[in-house]
């Protein structure tokens, strides 16, 4: 199997920006304010799928005046939703093969919490998460303690005993394949150390997830996302037939932005979005969330 079986699934390919920022934004968006889950809190309790999060997140930072942005220092709403939704049991990306137990993914402007990748990355092989310098000490405390919890049976959701006869889930995979590396889309450059292997050289998918804020973040995310994809080769046409993947899920804010950000990214990206019949509640429409996947022209 194939991207192209995903991509069928994903329906028709968005040809026209303006179009697709008409459509989305024409939908009964509701008030979300900023999107914060609680940007007052310097400690949140969370529910993703089967597990318990405790995440520590930083307010005195967020309402810092530091260059370079501050966003990174809290939780965003769409952040728990959508690692509900690439861990659900139906995730088109799993259904499809695109991601599997052997997969590598790096995460694009992670923030302080890992909740991405502490979902994930029990499902895959490994799971690299990047954002600026200042964001790292919480986030390493958050993957510590997190990953703590869950080896020592705190963080994971109880589950009845299996009947007698009956045969037992497998384990998922230590969380050890988490990794955190700074990375700033602007001044940065892409490499295949990234990957912290000497055996794997590429990611099977990108994501970035509520990275787009302002017109002055777009240019440098979407190269971001263009050097990351094109670290795997298509030389030849089995190599093509499994280009990187890149999933980019967003509040929707401005239009403005959106438009202009959809424009950049669809000139180096074939791009679909993802539809109702592949979504969760909370992401389908008139939610104001959307989640858009990209394959490198």
């Amino acid at each position: 199997m194939t991207v192209q079986t995903l991509l069928s699934a994903l329906g028709p390919e968005i040809e026209d920006p303006e179009e697709e920022s008409f459509l989305l934004f024409s939908q009964s968006i509701p008030s979300q304010n900023l999107g914060f889950v609680d940007s007052k809190a310097t400690l949140l309790e969370l529910t993703v799928g089967s597990r318990d999060l405790s995440i520590h997140q930083s307010p005195t930072i967020l309402s810092s005046n530091r260059g370079g942005g501050t966003t990174g220092a809290v939780v965003w709403k769409i952040t728990p939703l959508f690692a509900s939704w690439i861990t659900s049991a139906s995730n088109v990306l799993f259904t499809h093969n695109v991601l599997d137990s052997s997969s590598a993914v790096i995460e694009l402007g992670c923030g302080i919490s890992g909740i991405i990748g502490l979902a994930l990355a029990p499902r895959i092989q490994s799971y690299v998460l990047t954002d600026q310098d200042y964001v790292m000490k919480l986030l390493n405390e958050n993957l510590r303690e997190n990953q703590q919890n869950m080896s020592s049976g705190k963080g994971r959701k109880s589950t009845p005993k299996p009947k007698r006869g009956s045969v037992s889930a497998p384990a998922p995979k230590a969380e050890s394949n988490i990794t955190a590396r700074p990375l700033d889309w602007e001044t940065d450059e892409v490499t295949a150390s990234l990957t912290g292997s000497t055996s794997s050289h590429d990611f099977d998918a990108v994501i970035a997830c509520d990275c787009i804020y302002n017109d002055a973040l777009i240019e440098p995310l979407v190269q971001t996302c263009v050097n990351v994809c094109k670290m795997r080769p298509s030389d030849t046409a089995e190599d093509r037939q499994k280009p990187t993947v890149c999933i980019v899920a967003q509040q929707l804010r401005s239009a403005e932005v959106f438009e202009a950000w959809l424009k950049a990214f669809s000139k180096a990206f074939h791009v679909w979005r993802v539809p109702d019949e592949s979504l969760i509640d909370g992401l389908k429409s008139d939610s104001g969330f959307v989640i858009h996947i990209g394959i490198l022209k």
